[in-house]
């Protein structure tokens, strides 16, 4: 297991279910991650749209790492990079 908590970074909105599972899932495992709403601010979509090359959220960005959509295998892999 990591020793320094990674920089997480989630692009989500409200409405999506996936995006919560993805919280709950890195909240359980007591990691911090800096939430970007796709919604509220048009930067953040554009933003996870040049980041993934596609609308699709969520999307977490693990210290460089671009996982589309709540994988957990992938979320896993990438935190112990």
């Amino acid at each position: 297991m990591a020793t320094t908590q990674s920089n997480i970074v989630i692009y989500s909105a409200d409405w999506c279910a996936f995006c919560h599972a993805a919280k709950d899932y890195l909240d359980k495992k007591g990691l911090k991650y800096t939430i970007k709403d796709i919604e509220s601010d048009p930067a953040n979509a554009q933003e996870v749209v040049e980041k993934s090359g596609q609308m699709g959220i969520p999307v977490l960005d693990i210290d460089g790492t671009i996982i589309v959509g709540f994988d957990r295998p992938k979320i896993d892999a990438a935190l112990q990079r």
